[in-house]
């Protein structure tokens, strides 16, 4: 046996007992919390989009700034929008206490989703083979972006576990 080989086979047991190498692939999940917060971020996004739309429903195209003002501030939509944004802040901050934005922001994107879907049901938009296929590569980036790390140590390496 060659010495390199000799020396490799020597250092594998502690390498395994040390835990630096495993057989099986280890993962840990995601705060439930983090989910929760994820879920919650989507569904707010949601309504915040939906009711914006409906507070602009009754502005005329070439309305004026003090038209526009006058009909969005008289619509309860605006209102429900405004809470949402409000509450979609309060979570956010919440969730990014708990994983990494470059993990957390990516979630997000489901809200196109939910919104087309919503759009289409509620306020009668169209629904383009271009619109389907531009959701699908959005749920492919998200399914990609689940598969990392969700939290990054503060000495640059990854791991899944919180610290």
């Amino acid at each position: 046996m060659q010495p390199g080989f000799r020396r490799f086979f020597v250092f594998l047991p502690h390498f395994i007992r040390e835990r630096r190498f495993t057989l099986r692939k280890r993962r840990t999940q995601i705060p439930r919390a983090a989910v929760a917060g994820l879920v919650i971020a989507v569904v707010l996004d949601t309504i915040a989009q939906v009711a914006w739309k409906r507070s602009v429903a009754d502005v005329p195209a070439a309305a004026s700034f003090a038209v526009v003002a006058r009909t969005v501030l008289g619509n309860p939509y605006f209102y429900g929008a405004m809470l949402a944004f409000g509450a979609q802040l309060y979570n956010w901050v919440r969730v990014l206490a708990l994983v990494d934005l470059s993990f957390a922001q990516p979630f997000t994107a489901l809200s196109y989703l939910t919104v087309l879907a919503i759009s289409r049901r509620a306020l009668h938009e169209d629904l383009s083979a271009g619109k389907i296929v531009g959701v699908g590569l959005i749920l492919a980036g998200v399914f990609f972006i689940s598969r990392t790390p969700f939290r990054t140590h503060e000495t640059g390496t990854t791991s899944r576990a919180l610290p």
